[in-house]
């Protein structure tokens, strides 16, 4: 090959290796700006979701009456769990604070709102009236504890009455009275908005008391 042809070879080749080296740099630029484009459009959909988040957040779901209600009894019956297992005479003062203002707000929710409805719907002349007498004993049994010093033996009992007096009027109403509430053509939905709401309002009026 003579000394021209390989100049030219050369020179073919370097303008192949010039050609490539620039497609290889127009493919890194393209895929960094979609790369950029990428972590943009990431960044913009993570600000949504936080954005979504807190939405969601601050407007909680709304929730049929029944299922409020036993969320209620489950937080009490959580409540007298953990007395049963404390020997601390603080933690006990503090529990049955709790357990009363909770049962005594649950309770009038239940007698201004949900019993009404009820009764109503179901054309009721059991269920309710049997459940109003209960909560009238209940109420006499939390007048004996609450605000009372955890002082031994005595207390711990009356304390294991209202326990087990709730629980038996639990079963009633969640094995009785929401299955027949929920058969109804009550608006469940719109009660249990009710309810949050009114129960917003009475946890506000015992915390400016307190």
């Amino acid at each position: 090959m003579n000394k021209e042809k390989v100049k030219g070879h050369i020179e073919e080749t370097k303008g192949k290796v010039k050609e490539v080296a620039g497609k290889v740099a127009d493919n890194k630029a393209m895929d960094k700006e979609g790369t950029t484009q990428k972590h943009a459009g990431k960044n913009k959909a993570d600000a949504g979701d936080k954005k979504k988040s807190a939405k969601s957040t601050s407007t909680p779901k709304a929730q049929e009456a029944t299922a409020l209600l036993r969320r209620d009894h489950k937080v009490v019956s959580d409540l007298f769990d953990k007395y049963e297992k404390t020997n601390v005479k603080s933690k006990k003062k503090s529990l049955v604070s709790q357990i009363c203002a909770d049962l005594t707000i649950h309770a009038q929710i239940e007698e201004e709102i949900f019993y009404p409805a009820v009764k109503a719907a179901l054309k009721d002349k059991e269920l309710v009236p049997e459940a109003i007498v209960e909560h009238a004993t209940l109420k006499d049994l939390i007048a004996e504890v609450e605000g009372v010093e955890p002082d031994g033996e005595t207390f711990d009992a009356k304390i294991k009455v209202l326990s087990e007096y709730v629980k038996n009027h639990v079963k009633e109403e969640q094995n009785e009275m929401f299955p027949r509430a929920t058969a109804s053509k009550l608006d469940m939905m719109e009660l249990g908005a009710q309810i949050a709401s009114r129960k917003e309002e009475l946890v506000a009026e015992r915390s400016r008391r307190a």
